[in-house]
């Protein structure tokens, strides 16, 4: 994964053959530790949402981001290998759970610029984001899905992971009609935008 400094990037990834990442509450809440521990210091959390067999993180990077360490014969950004020590050490800790052997992600994580030229794309990447449980029928509201950074901003819950203030900054959103945009309707033009071709 390439980085450049102070840009958004949409980064996702999903479970092998599509299986199942989470197990259970607690796999969600040890994930979120370990992002906490490995990606947070190298780059802004924007929103997130983890799914039962995907993830999705939107993030600004900064100078921290693209500072290159040596992993090996590789020459990683620090992101990047933020990001690989989060997966790595998450798919150990599973593998010893479900007592499994392998990774437990696709080979390669996505992370896709989003363009703000034309079309505000973060703001779709962001609604999207947080659509995602309702999408899947997982909740009937957002307000009921634990594991995405929505009831923070929805305000039910103070969450640290993300820099709100950030957010509002780069993305855009009204903050006072949050729950009447977070609920409109996504053009899927717009969705295919937010991904990698």
């Amino acid at each position: 994964m390439q980085f450049e400094i102070d840009n958004i990037y949409h980064i996702y990834n999903q479970g092998n053959n599509k299986q199942l990442i989470f197990h259970s509450d607690e796999n969600y809440h040890y994930f979120l530790k370990l992002y906490r521990k490995f990606v947070l210091p190298h780059a802004d959390l924007l929103a997130y949402c983890l799914m039962p067999n995907h993830f999705h993180f939107l993030v600004n990077t900064n100078s921290q981001s693209i500072k290159i360490r040596k992993v090996g014969s590789l020459n990683l950004s620090e992101l990047s290998n933020g990001i690989r020590m989060l997966l790595s050490s998450y798919s150990l800790a599973i593998n010893k759970q479900e007592n499994k052997t392998g990774s437990q992600f696709r080979q390669k994580t996505q992370a896709k610029l989003l363009n703000i030229e034309e079309v505000n794309y973060p703001f779709t990447c962001f609604q999207y984001i947080h659509q995602n449980p309702l999408k899947a029928g997982l909740v009937e509201r957002m307000e009921d899905w634990d594991f995405s950074s929505f009831k923070d901003y929805a305000k039910i819950r103070n969450g640290s992971l993300c820099n709100q203030d950030l957010a509002k900054n780069l993305i855009g959103f009204d903050e006072s009609n949050f729950l009447k945009e977070s609920y409109a309707v996504i053009d899927n033009e717009k969705i295919a935008k937010i991904f990698n071709n």
